[in-house]
């Protein structure tokens, strides 16, 4: 054995236990053709990998399906859960581009619901090797007014939402949920939604929240190496229709789709639209 062969020897095991750690903290499911070409999908704050699973269940026929938490959401490991990481959308990205590596994969299409869409950017701009496509659903890159932006909240609307949940998170998730699926006739949905939001640790809950609102990509969409494409539904609280538009003039590939579904959640409410939106993406 060559001195090369020796260290690769060495080291594989650690890389194969470094994998098998990411896997483990973020709770990653693999579904679908383990030859296929890759699509990961990531969800938005509150919530976790289960709000994908019936849309994403659509490709698992001609694809490699990744689901996966995020540190600090269903599954995950609430021990790996360090606010130092977790204090900007970078740590997040971080975990992403951890995830792609931990599944050997390439070429991955994202798919990011909420602000999974701007981690997703964030780690296609550091990583664009291991990106080929991005889809965003409902994203947002700042959701406090600035200007002549208009994000949709001002700042003490956000102070005053970090306080509802450092106060009362259960009475918080009961009547926000209602506001952010907008869809009255699906209760099973808004319960869904109440339920996670609910649930998600609370120290997770007020801080995610904190990063997740004041968070600021704009300035970075113009560096998105990869085509892009936004799916934007209407009447949505969290992210306004004219955000989409907004996101599509600054990203240099990107086209815009309008979702004939209300609400922040459609990927909930319409998974067979949204899967087929996605199918025609790709």
């Amino acid at each position: 054995m060559t001195q090369a062969s020796a260290r690769t020897a060495e080291h594989a095991p650690a890389a194969d236990r470094a994998h098998d750690d990411v896997l483990r903290r973020n709770a990653v499911t693999i579904l679908g053709r383990e030859a296929g070409p890759v699509m990961v999908f990531g969800h938005g704050y509150g919530t976790d990998q289960t709000t994908w699973r019936a849309a994403a269940d659509r490709f698992v026929d001609d694809h490699r399906v990744v689901l996966f938490d995020y540190v600090g959401s269903g599954r995950s490991d609430l021990s790996a859960y360090d606010q130092r990481r977790y204090d900007s959308l970078d740590g997040y990205a971080d975990d992403l581009i951890e995830v792609i590596e931990a599944v050997d994969a390439r070429d991955v299409v994202f798919v990011g619901h909420s602000v999974s869409g701007m981690i997703g950017a964030l780690a296609s701009i550091r990583r664009p090797d291991l990106f080929s496509q991005l889809i965003m659903l409902c994203p947002s890159p700042r959701y406090v007014n600035d200007g002549d932006y208009i994000g949709g909240f001002d700042r003490q609307d956000v102070l005053d939402l970090l306080a509802a949940i450092e106060a009362n998170q259960p009475g918080w998730a009961a009547s926000l949920a209602p506001a952010v699926t907008a869809r009255e006739d699906l209760p099973q949905v808004t319960d869904r939604v109440r339920d996670l939001f609910a649930t998600t640790a609370h120290e997770v809950a007020t801080h995610f929240a904190r990063v997740v609102f004041f968070s600021d990509v704009r300035h970075r969409l113009g560096d998105i190496p990869v085509p892009t494409t936004v799916l934007q539904s209407v009447g949505d609280i969290i992210c306004p229709p004219h955000i989409g538009a907004y996101v599509q003039a600054r990203i240099p590939s990107c086209d815009l789709v309008q979702l004939d579904s209300a609400g922040h959640f459609v990927h909930l409410t319409d998974h067979e639209l949204v899967a087929d939106q996605i199918r025609h993406a790709l």
